[in-house]
């Protein structure tokens, strides 16, 4: 997304065939240098068993690690230990870290529209807590990082929480969450878009998360929320979250799709235990979001997919190809959905300037 003050980049890299961890960072470190970027938030979707590796790697190709980094427990769907790098970073402008506890976990900015703040690695101080009480003190911490930067909870746009065993506690969670919105004034007047994906963390913790925070610079930055037209609102099965969010500007128009599955316009689960209609419903879903606000697959810059079975990605590559879309900047990961019955979960990011 372009503005004044800095050009924000979505990069995305995946390890090629028998290309090693360092490998990919090294190819990271290429792109941002040639961009002349400064990295605001890496997400690193692998296996936490290779966690202390990639640390050492990224520090090797680095020097040093000034950038939250959120890890997220998702198996490569060919069985490596990597699946993927996401990196957003900003060339042309300067970016101001949020330290907590010795390291960054945010990133400060502005584009010439917005103020932004990405958090990243976000979690509980207290590890052996009831993960409730490991949510409470999460979103805590979300708000204390918000603050050093000059931001408040209800400046968030997006979020993503990745919780272990999800399965076993997501309702639980769903109610800890909600409880705290409940106080949050938002500035838009909606909850941000959101993902919540079954994933280990390296702390060990019953959850960590990630988020994304704007503030409008002038009257011309407009946030306002998207809603999904074969889906209800997520609010009305439990979850507080909405469908999309779109950023505008003079510049052009940026929509964060939330976790989308395929899930029925009453709530229910379309298709329980079918990969390949889930596959096609989610995306026939994504598809009518996008072309609500005039975008479409091609405006793509960054997606993931998650998987409950590794060999289910078989079925989203074979969409893809059939459909025409098969260079997506995507990562795919093999991850825990949010119902015994759904086997996949698209989330997407996408951008459309206003001139060519």
């Amino acid at each position: 997304m372009p503005g004044a003050q800095g050009l924000e980049l979505s990069i995305t890299v995946e390890p090629l065939p028998r290309e090693d961890i360092e490998g990919a960072f090294k190819r990271l470190a290429a792109t941002l240098n040639k961009c002349a970027a400064t990295l605001v938030h890496l997400t690193i979707l692998g296996n936490v068993s290779a966690s202390t590796a990639a640390a050492e790697a990224m520090r090797r190709v680095f020097g040093g690690v000034d950038w939250p980094v959120t890890w997220v427990e998702g198996s490569a769907c060919d069985g490596g230990p990597l699946a993927g790098l996401q990196a957003v970073a900003l060339a042309g402008g300067e970016v101001q870290p949020i330290r907590a506890d010795g390291r960054v976990i945010g990133s400060v900015f502005e584009d010439g529209a917005f103020s932004h703040c990405v958090l990243g690695g976000v979690g509980p101080g207290s590890p052996s807590a009831p993960r409730a009480d490991q949510t409470r003190q999460t979103l805590d911490h979300l708000g204390e990082a918000l603050a050093r930067g000059g931001f408040r909870l209800g400046d968030l746009v997006r979020t993503w929480f990745f919780l272990d065993d999800l399965l076993l506690w997501y309702d639980e969670f769903n109610r800890v969450r909600t409880g705290v919105y409940s106080g949050v004034q938002f500035r838009t007047g909606s909850l941000p878009a959101s993902t919540g994906i079954g994933a280990r963390n390296p702390a060990g913790t019953a959850l960590v998360a990630a988020a994304w925070a704007m503030q409008p610079l002038n009257r011309t930055a407009r946030i306002e929320e998207v809603a999904s037209p074969l889906q209800c609102p997520a609010s009305a099965y439990g979850s507080f979250f909405s469908r999309a969010m779109e950023m505008s500007s003079p510049a052009g128009r940026c929509l964060f799709v939330s976790g989308t599955a395929s899930i029925a316009p009453g709530g229910k689960t379309l298709w329980p235990q079918d990969p390949p209609r889930q596959v096609a419903q989610t995306m026939q879903v994504v598809q009518a979001i996008l072309e609500t606000r005039e975008f479409s697959l091609s405006h793509l810059t960054r997606a993931t997919a998650y998987f409950k079975r590794q060999a289910d990605n078989r079925f989203f590559r074979e969409w893809c190809a059939t459909n025409g879309w098969a260079f997506l900047p995507v990562v795919s990961a093999n991850c825990d959905v949010c119902r015994d019955d759904l086997l996949f979960e698209l989330e997407l990011d996408a951008w459309r300037p206003n001139q060519r």
